[in-house]
């Protein structure tokens, strides 16, 4: 099943086309490695969370937008061939020379797909979410999610996917634990719904949160909803 490799990052809102450009790049020599699809989608509507958001995830400066991106890999094992060979591409190496944004505070992991459901179709618009989840409410999370996904397909979205937490390391300055203020044995879920455009993302969620079979009960959430954070994000490259 599909294999990702999630990141969340900060980038200086006035070089958003310099870093279209830099992602575009970039993806072919994905492509090329072994990537199935590299997608890189820039902060549209990133609300500010109480606990947690995708601002403080990323340390978010004054001026600067939020990006969610991902690439997707056959399995994992073509992954990490993908990254044994990056480390030692020359074309790579040149390009985190110049990078238009802080690397330090990028957050990264891999991530194998619970669910990846999906009716085809251009992507115009994402949601994208990142969930603490205790490991043993994997199997409760998964059915959430399969119960979940066809009423976000009902209403237009064309993709969901969810995707377990395998290979999520700590880093210096953010990570994805340190995102979602991740307790002892729990894992964190990287996952997004696709839509063909804002506008019917923005329909398909009004349908959403009427829906009966969306209301959430509190006595049998798998994962703490107030750790969770989302925001909407708008693709500036779909390779």
């Amino acid at each position: 099943m599909t294999y990702v490799d999630g990141f969340v990052l900060a980038v200086p809102t006035v070089r958003k086309e310099e870093f279209r450009k830099h992602a575009a790049d970039a993806a072919p020599i994905f492509r090329e490695l072994g990537a199935t699809r590299v997608a890189e989608c820039w902060g549209d509507d990133v609300p500010d969370g109480e606990i947690t958001d995708f601002k403080g995830a990323v340390n978010a400066e004054a001026g600067e937008t939020v990006v969610f991106s991902w690439i997707e890999y056959p399995s994992k094992e073509v992954r990490d061939a993908a990254t044994a060979k990056m480390m030692e591409d020359p074309r790579m190496e040149a390009m985190g020379e110049q990078m238009p944004f802080d690397g330090k505070r990028v957050i990264m992991g891999g991530f194998a797909a619970l669910l990846d459901e999906q009716t085809g179709g251009t992507m115009g618009y994402a949601d994208g979410f990142v969930v603490p989840v205790p490991a043993g409410n994997k199997e409760a999370y998964r059915a959430m999610a399969a119960k979940a996904a066809p009423i976000f397909q009902q209403y237009g979205a064309t993709r969901v996917v969810e995707a377990w937490g395998d290979d999520v390391q700590d880093g210096k300055v953010t990570d994805f634990k340190r995102a979602v203020k991740a307790q002892g044995g729990e894992t964190v879920v990287f996952s997004w719904v696709e839509w063909p455009s804002k506008q019917a993302r923005d329909s398909g969620w009004e349908k959403v949160m009427a829906d009966e079979r969306m209301k959430p009960d509190p006595d049998s959430m798998p994962f703490d909803g107030k750790r969770m954070f989302w925001g909407g994000f708008a693709p500036l490259v779909d390779a």
